[in-house]
């Protein structure tokens, strides 16, 4: 039995002219090609199959009984190495894909529901797998396929990653409309925010600590900072339900019409979300699409 490594491929589309046109010249032309390069590939042919192929006839050649029987599957062959070559069609509006996306609670407020709500628009059937980023993992998991796509920062996206700038977050005060503090005003001085009972975000759980505080230090000023919280969701929550205050991502609380949102009177500095991928996903047509989807949204989105 032959064995495909022994068959150069290139020889099935000699042997498809050979059939379409039953004369080696015009085969020859057909494929650009010489007619003693042909009669050399006819030649080949033959030894692979094991059979002439073709043989003379008064106006050219014609084909055995074995090239007739090898008519069919080749140009099926033919067409589906073909499409194995092509990109791969992409269609939005019919695709049925399931993509995974990494991300910290702050980055499903403020990327993944803008970006969804585009997304269930454009492509309804493709499904959206959240699941909380891992730093420790996040590359591991994209070379592994166990997630597509991960919304990090840079100093937690790792060198050989594709990485593209989301947007520039900054931080805004935050309380409830109402709040007796902001009675007759819509700002704060630096003495009157430190007077606040402060809520605040610990990415890593129960600190009380965060920017804010080095920013007041170096000012001589400190804040009382009564409740730590991990997830950046509830937080909002919490400011409506109660007196205090906290320094959020401006992202984190656009469009809550229900808290005053202001510049707090320090500068606290802020930070920058990147969405990062692998090199495996970087040329598919439809993680390309999904990736300039979320870039669109994100710069659309810009307060």
């Amino acid at each position: 039995m032959k064995e495909i490594t022994q068959l150069d491929l290139n020889l099935l589309k000699a042997l498809d002219a050979l059939l379409d046109e039953c004369n080696v010249t015009r085969a020859a032309s057909r494929l650009g090609v010489t007619q003693p390069a042909m009669s050399g590939m006819l030649t080949r042919l033959r030894e692979n199959f094991g059979d002439p192929l073709f043989v003379r006839a008064k106006h050219g050649i014609v084909p055995t009984q074995r090239a007739l029987a090898l008519s069919a599957p080749l140009k099926q062959v033919i067409s589906e190495i073909g499409a194995l070559l092509q990109a791969p069609d992409f269609d939005p509006l019919t695709a049925n894909i399931t993509f995974t996306i990494a991300a910290t609670d702050y980055a499903l407020r403020a990327v993944a529901l803008p970006f969804l709500s585009a997304l269930k628009q454009q492509a309804p059937h493709i499904r959206i797998a959240l699941v909380p980023v891992d730093d420790k993992q996040v590359q591991l998991q994209l070379e592994r396929g166990d997630i597509d796509l991960a919304l990090l920062t840079p100093a937690s996206t790792p060198p050989d990653l594709h990485a593209k700038n989301l947007f520039d977050e900054h931080y805004v005060c935050a309380l409830r409309q109402g709040h007796p503090a902001m009675q007759g005003r819509k700002q704060l001085t630096v003495s009157q925010l430190c007077e606040l009972d402060h809520a605040l975000v610990s990415y890593t759980g129960g600190g009380f600590r965060g920017v804010t505080d080095e920013a007041l230090e170096k000012l001589g000023q400190q804040r009382q900072v009564s409740l730590s919280v991990k997830s950046f969701i509830i937080l909002p929550e919490i400011l409506r339900a109660s007196d205090m205050v906290a320094i959020l991502p401006s992202r984190l609380v656009a469009g809550m019409d229900d808290l005053m949102v202001f510049d707090p009177p320090i500068e606290v500095p802020g930070f920058t979300k990147v969405a990062a991928w692998h090199e495996r996903t970087h040329r598919d047509v439809a993680h390309r699409w999904l990736r300039e989807l979320l870039f669109t949204q994100c710069a659309a989105a810009k307060t």
